[in-house]
């Protein structure tokens, strides 16, 4: 039985309706143990016929057998794995890569079998040992002579154990001595059980082997066995190969990644930029976000729901329910809250307490013939905060806090405000009648306190006791309702609930309360920040479509360069997918180091800006978190993959032969 058999293989190329035949009939068997060389003249069919035994060109008729087992050349997987199991290629020109060195060209094959790592390595060196570079196995491609380039291929060659060698002109690029030593070593590979088989067009070559087939136009016109073919001895157990595993692709990937890390740190610098901007931004938005919320949060305590009467009886969404405290904070005077209202907003289910309270028309202070007048004066709630209060005490009975700017006019001090805490003031205050006819209120109050509220998150803050104020309100003959209430929740987690159920009531079928929390204004105030955040970001993220473009065109580049690479390691056995998965590879980690390069970026401004505002605000105003280091990653792996897909479907369905010949 022949380990190899070619019957009546017919080949043709056409130009147009022209048909040039390039194989006419060849039938031929060959058994291992044989250094067989086919000669003939260029153009006579040889290398088509290699192309054929080695299982690259699948369009011819005929029929090729292994251990008479006949290869179905419409399969390619089957191809991919006869390749990959049977067949090792020597070139003429070497066809080495050219960014790995030459310990790892030999790995390349043994990639694609199942010797653990550390005897890949180890069979690898062995293997140069034998060719003669042990001591060169560090080096690249470009740092050898011919001679030994030859030899890289040979040991590549042989590295999956292979049953059948071939070899194109492999003497072809080498002077005499080069030569003979090459020769030398094929005898001993066909002497060690293997099939060698030499495309050759030098008589002296062809005398080296053990058997000479002549090729002329297509066809055999002698096939001269020169002596028997080569004992075979080696009965060693053979080296089992399987798929390219995925791994493999990634670290080929990161080596050519490594190889021409000039020209890829461009294009690694130009996205990481697009995700350092768009880190920034959100790392912003995420700043200010948090600052507002620590600033509310200082002011006004979070668990606590304003609650007021809702005149137009209609159901108020977040924004309508602001709207309604503006018209409030206009003319409280429309939000009168009867008694069988507090009574029913008692009842809602999650409420630790609720406590009414007023807010009053235009005042005025006065005191050491110093005047001060404004608008809003409120009772006390629990709804402010102890950060509410720069110095003192909140106002009970005949007491008053008022603000930091109202302090510095009436003290004539910005730098002895303090002092005002203690004094008595005149305080008038403009309000309502039972009757709805206009009715001003004086008393004499001693300040107990001066509040933080010069910040324009809360405006002039000034504060009276609500039994002073209801007390004063009776004696002048002014409505005593009050006109807002403050619900408190028993947890923060269960605000929003309780403000909904608040939210839902009604009276005669009328929704009957406005309702808002520090978290409705955070949310309004939130979106602002946000949506402008957001905009920004979109606008730093045009950079990233340019970045994807650049790594497109940098993938279409890499093909076209590693044109023959990729004609190689098809010839090794690599499969399509395994080409595609190899640049897809490249891309996906020229976008995670772009990402990686992205955050670095972003972080370290990010310190050098809250460390230039923190003095400023008493605050880091960029904070990026987890969510946006996860986006930036993902985006940059997203664009990159998305820009890898048509360049590795390109390299993937190049045709082994015409990228093996590309220059």
């Amino acid at each position: 039985m022949s380990l190899l058999k070619l019957s009546n293989i017919h080949k043709s190329y056409f130009l147009g309706k022209t048909e040039s035949k390039v194989l006419n009939g060849i039938n031929l068997e060959f058994n291992t143990g044989e250094f067989v060389s086919i000669l003939g003249e260029s153009g006579g069919g040889k290398s088509t016929l290699m192309n054929i035994i080695g299982g690259l060109d699948r369009n011819f008729d005929g029929e090729v057998a292994l251990n008479d087992e006949v290869l179905d050349h419409r399969k390619e997987k089957q191809l991919d794995n006869y390749r990959r199991g049977t067949i090792g290629y020597i070139y003429q020109s070497y066809n080495l890569i050219t960014h790995l060195t030459v310990l790892e060209n030999v790995l390349v094959s043994l990639e694609m079998t199942e010797l653990s790592h550390t005897e890949k390595i180890e069979r690898a060196k062995d293997l140069l040992n034998q060719v003669g570079l042990a001591d060169q196995i560090k080096k690249h491609p470009n740092q050898l002579s011919g001679g030994q380039k030859q030899r890289v291929a040979i040991a590549r060659a042989l590295a999956s154990d292979p049953d059948i060698i071939l070899a194109d002109e492999p003497t072809g690029a080498l002077d005499s001595v080069n030569t003979q030593e090459v020769l030398e070593i094929l005898n001993k590979i066909a002497k060690d059980g293997k099939l060698v088989i030499a495309v050759t067009h030098s008589q002296a070559v062809a005398d080296h082997g053990t058997r000479i087939i002549r090729l002329v136009d297509g066809q055999v016109k002698d096939d001269e066995h020169l002596k028997a073919p080569y004992e075979v001895t080696n009965s060693s157990t053979r080296i089992a190969s399987h798929p390219l595993p995925a791994g493999a692709s990634y670290v080929s990937a990161f080596r050519h990644l490594i190889y021409n890390i000039k020209q890829n740190s461009l294009i690694i610098l130009g996205t990481a930029i697009g995700i350092f901007a768009v880190l920034l931004f959100s790392g912003l938005g995420n700043g200010i976000n948090s600052y507002i919320s620590n600033q509310i949060n200082s002011l006004v305590n979070p668990k606590t729901i304003t609650v007021m009467s809702n005149p137009s009886g209609k159901k108020l969404n977040n924004t309508q329910a602001q709207r309604e405290i503006q018209q409030f904070s206009q003319d409280p005077t429309n939000f009168f809250i009867s008694q069988a209202q507090i009574n029913a907003i008692k009842k809602t289910p999650g409420t630790s307490y609720i406590q009414p309270g007023y807010q009053l028309g235009t005042y005025s202070l006065s005191y050491n013939n110093k005047n001060v007048s404004s608008s809003g004066i409120q009772t006390y709630t629990k709804s402010y905060t102890s950060n509410s209060l720069s110095k003192g005490s909140w106002p009970t009975g005949k007491e008053i806090v008022i603000s930091k700017n109202q302090a510095i006019t009436l003290s004539g001090s910005s730098k002895k405000y303090r002092s005002i805490i203690g004094k008595n003031i005149n305080v008038t205050i403009n309000w309502l009648s039972n009757n709805n006819t206009p009715v001003q209120m004086k008393t004499e109050l001693t300040i107990s306190g001066i509040s933080t509220s010069s910040s324009s998150v809360s405006g002039e803050t000034t504060v009276l006791s609500y039994s002073e104020t209801r007390s004063l309100l009776s004696s002048a003959g002014a409505r005593t309702d009050p006109n807002f209430i403050v619900v408190n929740s028993k947890s923060i987690d269960n605000v929003d609930t309780v403000a909904n159920q608040i939210r839902k009531q009604k009276v005669n079928g009328k929704y009957a309360f406005s309702v808002i929390t520090v978290g409705d204004i955070l949310k309004t105030v939130n979106n602002y920040v946000s949506l402008a955040s957001t905009v920004l970001s979109a606008i730093a993220g045009i950079s990233l479509v340019v970045s994807a473009l650049m790594i497109i065109v940098t993938m279409y580049m890499s093909v076209a360069e590693r044109t023959k690479e990729i004609g190689i390691l098809r010839a090794l056995g690599e499969r399509r997918k395994d080409i595609r998965r190899l640049f897809t590879a490249e891309s996906l980690l020229l976008g995670l180091f772009s990402a990686l390069l992205g955050l670095l970026l972003a972080w370290g401004f990010s310190i050098l800006l809250n460390n230039f505002i923190y003095d400023l605000i008493k605050f880091n105003i960029v904070q990026i978190n987890l969510a946006n280091v996860i986006f930036a990653i993902l985006a940059s792996l997203f664009i990159s993959m998305v820009a890898a897909l048509l360049p590795a479907r390109k390299a993937s369905k190049l045709n082994p032969i015409d990228a093996l010949s590309a220059d």
